[in-house]
């Protein structure tokens, strides 16, 4: 397949998730206890896709490799935004997690720092592609350059946003030629991380307690898990159609964000939750294509990047409400209630654009050759 179908493909398959999330959106929102007004969310949802759609088409015009020269600036700024969230009167506790900041306008800068730390350790792996190898170049200073964000967002209670970011990560330098030796080493660090954030943690016990019997825990820290299974169920193979889930009237909690996916099932059935996952399967693919036409190791590796923070939440978040992993608390891209989510997916999907645009052409660009020669593959 060209590179150019491809992303025709991908803009297919996005703009199909994100009608059905306007759709679903409409249908469970108006439920939320929150909502006041029982078409504002879809106004707002609308207005985000709006906003995204736009700053996608614009950062599908601009030549990617621009951002090379401000990428240390663009990552150091975002670190400083997931800082914001631990200060008083700027960051703000939802829930108990502090994903959140405000500043004229109210949005998750987690969701910002997954791009910006794809484009940051692109970068560095296509600089010292010949060093990947090495311990210090191709694992240490990889690791740091998403490790430091990751702990960041953790440390915010995000853990679901953290492990979908981790898993990015991992594909980057998994590509980008670092020895499987230090990946499974990081992993296995990683996995005994989280065993002692989690065992330390009562609430993420329950958590895990619950995800291993919602039904026993069905009215504590097993509810959303329990209620998914039972709308999955009554949604059979054809669904009770748009507008009659049950579970959506405040028997599902957050059943318009992280849990909008088991709605979705009972009003679709089987044939609505594969469409989804087949779309999001199609969207990967199209990414991998993508990065095996790029001419440069740089947009091959960040088209890589953004796939896996496009796939990887959206298969982690499937999970969730499938019980196939406890509750981590993750919004489906593209679908899910929210805007800072919606419009950073969509800035994603944008930059892979611009990837398929000026990466792909029969002649490199010896500007970038003579600039970043560790970088250029000529001979593609």
């Amino acid at each position: 397949m060209s590179s150019k179908a491809s992303i025709l493909l991908a803009w297919f398959f996005v703009i199909f998730l994100l009608v059905m999330g306007l759709v679903m959106v409409s249908s469970t929102a108006m439920w939320a206890e929150e909502t006041l007004d029982p078409y504002e969310p879809l106004y707002k949802q609308t207005s985000f896709a709006l906003v995204g759609l736009l700053g996608a088409l614009a950062l599908s015009r601009i030549n990617y490799h621009i951002w090379r020269q401000y990428i240390w600036l663009i990552l150091g700024v975002a670190c400083v935004l997931l800082i914001l969230c631990y200060v008083p009167g700027i960051g703000k506790e939802i829930n108990g997690e502090r994903r959140w900041i405000s500043i004229g306008m109210q949005f998750q800068p987690s969701e910002c720092a997954k791009l910006c730390m794809v484009m940051a350790l692109a970068h560095w792996m296509a600089l010292y592609r010949d060093k990947a190898k090495t311990f210090i170049q191709g694992a240490v200073i990889p690791g740091l350059i998403f490790g430091i964000p990751l702990a960041l967002i953790f440390f915010e209670k995000d853990m679901g946003t953290a492990v979908a970011l981790s898993l990015a990560g991992f594909c980057v330098m998994f590509v980008g030629g670092t020895r499987i030796i230090y990946l499974v080493s990081a992993l296995i660090l990683s996995a005994g991380l989280l065993y002692v954030m989690v065992s330390g943690s009562e609430n993420r016990m329950n958590r895990f307690r619950a995800w291993k019997d919602p039904a026993a825990h069905a009215q504590g820290q097993g509810l959303q898990q329990h209620r998914a299974n039972i709308a999955l169920t009554r949604g059979g193979i054809h669904g009770l159609g748009l507008g009659n889930s049950a579970e959506k009237h405040r028997k599902l909690p957050f059943a318009h964000t992280d849990f909008i996916y088991a709605p979705l099932g009972e009003e679709f059935g089987l044939f609505g939750t594969l469409s989804v996952l087949f779309s999001y399967g199609g969207f990967a693919f199209c990414g991998i294509v993508i990065a095996l036409h790029c001419k440069d190791h740089f947009g091959r590796y960040m088209s890589v990047g953004i796939t896996s923070i496009v796939f990887c939440p959206a298969l982690l978040n499937i999970a969730v409400v499938t019980s196939a992993v406890p509750n981590t608390g993750l919004p489906l891209p593209f679908i899910s209630y929210g805007g800072t989510n919606l419009v950073f997916t969509l800035a994603a999907l944008g930059m892979l654009t611009s990837i398929q645009r000026y990466s792909t052409s029969s002649q490199p660009d010896y500007k970038l050759v003579r600039k970043y020669p560790n970088s250029i593959d000529t001979k593609l």
